[in-house]
């Protein structure tokens, strides 16, 4: 039998790895964009470009294996309340603003973006892994990054 730490301590552990703040994004079955506020990003291969996502059941999921697409946003140093937006606690009147592209929704703002196609899903325990092929990418050469480390939100400046 595998010993595991409390989850609370495995939290805390993990939250001291500090990551950059993403978005996934994709369409549902009606043609909406939806998303959700991901940390479990990193590229996995250059040639073919590929990267992988970890994200929790629900409809972007979902809507990712009906369709087998889906893009990756980056966020700016200012995209914290985009963040807590597709974390499931949206503002009112905060509708985010998306850039007209020929692939999956772009976050007006995002500092990358990554216009996937599915490869593979795999179930552990709560989550998916997700791995996707790159189509097509954008970056912004002078942009910041927003990042989160031990649960909270901070910019490369502070």
């Amino acid at each position: 039998m595998i010993e595991h730490p409390e989850p609370s301590q495995f939290r805390q552990a993990v939250s001291r790895f500090t990551t950059g703040v993403t978005v996934v994004t994709t369409v549902d079955g009606a043609g909406k964009r939806i998303g959700m506020t991901a940390n479990s990003f990193t590229s996995v291969s250059l040639a073919p470009p590929t990267v992988l996502i970890s994200i929790k059941a629900g409809r972007t999921l979902e809507a990712i294996r009906s369709t087998g697409k889906f893009a990756v946003n980056i966020l700016p140093a200012f995209g914290k309340d985009l963040s807590i937006h597709f974390a499931g606690r949206p503002s009112l009147g905060s509708a985010p603003e998306f850039e007209p592209t020929g692939g999956m929704p772009k976050l007006l703002h995002a500092i990358a973006y990554f216009d996937c196609k599915a490869m593979r899903f795999v179930t552990v325990a709560d989550h998916t892994v997700l791995i996707g092929a790159v189509c097509a990418c954008t970056h912004e050469d002078e942009a910041e990054p927003l990042v989160f480390f031990s649960s909270r939100y901070h910019s490369l400046a502070n």
